[in-house]
């Protein structure tokens, strides 16, 4: 330990970083929040007050070292000091995703034994209310915003605000006893419990220490040369370790301002009004980002929408070689800098990018023409490979060595190796500490030499170093003929189109694939205004005759290019259909995250995928919903289901020959 402390400077936890900060960038900026269309802005100095205050109320409000306090809402800076006041006095802060269900939130407040939660409004206070009887260690609730509370029953029920005015009346009688429980802090000692997303099954607890935290921080900053003059914007959700790690181990770590935007309805605006330096987002922002210029540029007349392809076509020529710095002719840089002043710069600037130093996507692959297209902008848009178990960081790309079918060279300090299987293994000073209250996850997961099996299946390229991720391991397979099945590969091709959100892949065993297909209600809404095509709902517009003739115009494009690559061209699909509902995490087929759970669909939906495999031109069927107030109903559709035409792969006997 000794060692890992002095390579952190000997700063063994998150509140000594905080009062590091308050120290040497007392006056500058820490975090701001948009509140009623005004930001607001505390310093470092201003940041550990407020943190001391709530820490002192804690101790007042009776919370014990190793206590578990759960952490419910938006981005706010209040949150993040909930986190690092209830590390100061010894607690575990275990942050929930706000939009999950009653009861998601009560599996993780039974499992860890909450004895507190602090929560934003109304809405979180009436999900543990519903669900405090069956937590039977559970004791307070802290509030932030008291509009709706005022007749609710406050013995146990305290105000955020009145909290940390009583911790403050209380200084004399609590802050030795503060002080004695931050001294106690190390680096071995509990940092956070995130719950993983639950993909295959229930979330497991992941335990990082202090030294997971601040090591995967202190690296991955010096990797991409994060200064105290960054300014990021933390709206991802605070129960993912990418936010965790971002929006507190690293602003901590460096100093820099975490700004919070007024909503998520917001959020646009107030990116564009930080215009961060350092940005981090999963491929759906970029998905979702890149769709809505897309519908823009249908909309523009037909000079602009000209203009615009030929400047495109320009950045994709040089675009990412500018950026890497590599060398290009004089009259391609020259033009790059006209388009880049006509369409480029503000292209950037209505997405909130024009300030963008480092930019990095994770979590899910990013379709490779998505990804290209924001680099060839100017946006040094990045990819890392990482997990909640290794406190994010497995991979990162290099500037200059930048790719979009790789996911770079391991991250300072990360060790990984490719298993007999193929599947990806690494150890780190970020390496998790165990999965709560699961030995035997912990056991099958992290082997007594450090090494974590990541699931995921890969290989490192002989020439660069780089890895590159196939899939996850358990969903790759094999087709009937033996020849390779990688869902992911496919599924983000057709996600690069705006009018497809998301796409699930069928055909592990079988002889031929086929997919489910949702549109993006967005993308395609705007279409069928611009061609007049009526629609009164998500099902009507799903099943149209043009969309789904538009959506097969898309599969058979993706096939042709599936059918280049010799590994997966066995992966075409041969049959779709549109589903007549989005795909939600309220009835179990994603993720919070937004990572589908195939094995949940697979069952779900096994008349659909039989439909598939059958001569049938129509299925007709009856799919259980949740509705926003958590009820529930059932919506009845007839589907049609489409063929596609595939491109007939030669086998390698025949090429040869």
């Amino acid at each position: 330990m000794a060692q890992s402390s002095e390579a952190a400077g000997g700063l063994v936890s998150v509140p000594a970083l905080l009062h590091r900060n308050a120290t040497e960038f007392a006056n500058k900026s820490a975090y701001r929040e948009k509140e009623f269309g005004i930001w607001q802005t505390w310093s470092w100095s201003e940041a550990e007050k407020e943190v001391e205050a709530l820490a002192l109320g804690m101790i007042n409000l009776g919370v014990n070292e190793g206590d578990f306090i759960a952490v419910i809402g938006r981005n706010r800076p209040y949150f993040y000091w909930t986190m690092i006041a209830a590390q100061s006095v010894g607690a575990i802060p275990v942050p929930l995703y706000n939009d999950s269900a009653a009861e998601e939130m009560a599996y993780v407040l039974d499992h860890c034994g909450a004895r507190f939660a602090v929560v934003e409004d109304q809405e979180q206070v009436d999900k543990v209310i519903e669900i405090q009887e069956r937590l039977h260690q559970f004791e307070h609730m802290i509030y932030l915003d008291p509009r709706g509370l005022r007749k609710y029953d406050h013995h146990k029920l305290h105000e955020f605000s009145h909290v940390q005015k009583q911790g403050r009346a209380a200084r004399d009688e609590w802050i030795e006893d503060l002080k004695a429980r931050r001294a106690k802090l190390d680096y071995d000692s509990i940092c956070v419990m995130l719950y993983t997303s639950g993909t295959t099954g229930r979330p497991k607890g992941v335990v990082l220490s202090n030294r997971n935290i601040i090591e995967t921080a202190k690296a991955s900053s010096e990797f991409d040369h994060l200064t105290a003059g960054e300014e990021v914007l933390a709206y991802l959700p605070m129960a993912w370790v990418g936010d965790f790690i971002f929006s507190l181990g690293q602003a901590l770590w460096t100093g820099f301002c975490v700004n919070c935007p007024e909503s998520p309805e917001t959020m646009m605006t107030d990116l564009r009004e930080i215009g961060p330096s350092y940005y981090f987002a999963p491929p759906r922002v970029f998905e979702n980002q890149l769709t809505s210029v897309m519908i823009r540029m249908e909309d523009a007349s037909p000079f602009k929408k000209k203009l615009f392809d030929r400047a495109m076509a320009h950045a994709h020529k040089v675009g990412p070689q500018l950026l890497d710095g590599k060398p290009v002719g004089a009259m391609d840089r020259l033009k790059y800098k006209f388009y880049d002043l006509a369409i480029y710069g503000p292209l950037k600037n209505t997405l909130g990018l024009s300030r963008v130093r480092v930019g990095y996507t994770a979590g899910e692959a990013i379709g490779p023409e998505i990804f290209e297209f924001y680099r060839s902008l100017g946006i040094n848009l990045k990819q890392l490979y990482g997990q909640t178990e290794a406190g994010v960081f497995i991979t990162q790309q290099p500037d200059g060595e930048v790719r979009n079918d790789t996911v770079g060279v391991p991250s300072p300090g990360v060790e990984v190796r490719i298993g007999d299987n193929g599947e990806v293994y690494y150890r780190s000073p970020g390496t998790f500490v165990e999965y709560y209250k699961n030995p035997e996850s912990t056991a099958d997961t992290k082997d007594a030499e450090g090494w974590v099996a990541t699931g995921d299946a890969g290989f490192f390229e002989p020439d660069t170093g780089h890895l590159r991720i196939i899939d996850r391991a358990k969903d790759v397979g094999k087709m009937a003929d033996g020849s390779m099945f990688a869902p992911k590969y496919v599924e983000n091709k057709l996600k690069f189109y705006p009018s497809i959100l998301e796409v699930v892949l069928f055909g592990n065993g079988r002889e031929k694939c086929v997919a489910f297909i949702n549109i993006d209600m967005n993308a395609v809404g705007s279409w069928a205004e611009r061609n007049n095509v009526a629609y009164s709902s998500y099902q009507e517009l799903a099943g149209h005759p043009k969309v789904l003739a538009e959506i097969q115009r898309h599969v058979e494009e993706v096939n042709r290019s599936v059918a280049e690559d010799e590994m997966l061209s066995g992966c075409q699909i041969h049959r779709f259909l549109v589903l007549h509902k989005e795909l939600d995490a309220d009835d179990g087929e994603m993720t919070r995250t937004r990572k589908v759970r195939r094995r949940i669909i697979e069952e779900k939906y096994a008349d659909l995928i039989d439909a598939l495999y059958s001569d049938a031109d129509t299925v007709s069927t009856k799919t259980e919903v949740t509705y926003e107030d958590g009820r529930k109903g059932y919506i009845s559709a007839t589907l049609s289901l489409r063929n596609a035409a595939v491109v007939p792969v030669q086998t390698k006997q025949v090429a040869a020959e």
